[in-house]
């Protein structure tokens, strides 16, 4: 059987990515040392990179299949790879599709609590069977789902982030920058339905479901790991740091549940290093987040039960070098932060010089 030819690669999409974009970088690269020395050229930077943008943009109104066919062959892949999970069931595709339609529907539409009742109906009723597959089968297509989520989130982010920051748009990393504009205009423009502020409430309910069906490790894994979101999260409007204070708040807690005195010492070594992750990369969001003040997003029991559950989450970990990182980290953001006094985690600090100074004494007597 012969096999057929490899399908041409689109010419918009190659000239770009092999030539106008390398050329784009090496410019920004070269005007970014000159902005250190001559004001103006911070000007004629932010000029270029506006223009290589808005030229995008013409490219896309002009030839939009040539861009989508990455997209849709993307979304193909995705929805095949549905298909090998769990035994290649049924009810695996179908709740795969339902998370599917839900990420791309805006909110506003009516269709969107349609199709999410369905998708919390199946959920729910693989978990009520009470059988260990389909639980598995939760697991696995929800954690999917967290993960596709996550990755759109930091790209909506990033728009915010550039939205907000005007000319100081300049000064961005044209790494971080350009990777940014790739992604959106290569892997799907329009692949997911809605602002930034759905995906994450989204991602709220997708940790729930985890948690319900005892998986929310999957969810703290994949969030201590999103530290790049967490730095762009620094940075966007104060009604979506809202909604990732919120989903912060249940992984934080997620995460102190996580491990006991039966799991061996390699779990608990993997452990802590997730705890840790989650730790120096969400930490500083906290210390510098809004949290509200005509509508506090937290309660008072709700801030003070967190500060306890971080509290518990450093005592956990390696006493002298995790600890201190992690209570460094914390000091430095919030002393540097005018806006909150909160997670105030003074007592953890205290104790934690407390205990450093007679570890020190004890070290000393036994030389």
């Amino acid at each position: 059987m012969t096999e057929s030819p490899p399908a041409p690669t689109p010419l918009a999409p190659f000239i770009l990515r092999n030539f106008i974009i390398p050329l784009f970088i090496f410019t920004d690269k070269s005007l970014l040392i000159l902005t250190h020395k001559v004001k103006p050229f911070k000007i004629i930077r932010y000029v270029i990179v506006k223009a290589f943008l808005f030229f995008l943009n013409i490219i896309i109104s002009f030839i939009p299949s040539t861009f989508n066919s990455s997209s849709s062959f993307e979304s193909d892949s995705d929805y095949d790879s549905g298909s090998s999970l769990e035994g290649d069931t049924c009810i695996a595709r179908a709740l795969y599709q339902l998370l599917a339609i839900v990420n791309e529907i805006p909110v506003s539409s009516r269709k969107y609590e349609v199709v999410r009742s369905y998708a919390e109906k199946v959920i729910d009723e693989n978990l009520e069977v009470g059988y260990e597959p389909l639980r598995r089968v939760n697991a696995t297509i929800l954690s999917g789902a967290f993960s596709r989520a996550i990755g759109q989130l930091e790209v909506a982010a990033g728009d915010e982030d550039g939205a907000n920051s005007g000319v100081d748009v300049v000064k961005k990393s044209s790494g971080r920058y350009l990777k940014l504009v790739w992604t959106r205009f290569m892997k799907g423009k329009t692949r997911f339905g809605g602002s930034a502020e759905k995906l994450a409430a989204e991602l709220l309910w997708l940790a729930q479901k985890l948690a319900a069906c005892g998986s929310a490790d999957k969810a703290v894994h994949q969030w201590a790991s999103a530290s790049k979101l967490a730095s762009l999260s620094l940075s966007v409007p104060q009604r979506l740091q809202g909604s990732l204070v919120k989903l912060s708040v249940f992984l934080f807690k997620q995460a102190a549940n996580m491990g006991g005195e039966d799991n061996e010492e390699g779990t608990m070594k993997e452990l802590r290093k997730i705890k840790m992750k989650m730790l120096m990369s969400w930490l500083p969001f906290l210390c510098r987040s809004s949290i509200g003040v005509d509508a506090p997003i937290l309660s008072l029991n709700e801030k003070t039960e967190l500060e306890n559950v971080l509290g518990e989450l450093i005592g956990s970990l390696k006493h002298e070098e995790e600890q201190e990182k992690v209570l460094s980290l914390w000091l430095h953001h919030f002393t540097h932060c005018l806006s909150s006094d909160w997670p105030n985690l003074h007592l953890y600090y205290d104790r934690w010089c407390t205990t450093s100074r007679k570890l020190l004494i004890l070290d000393g007597k036994c030389k």
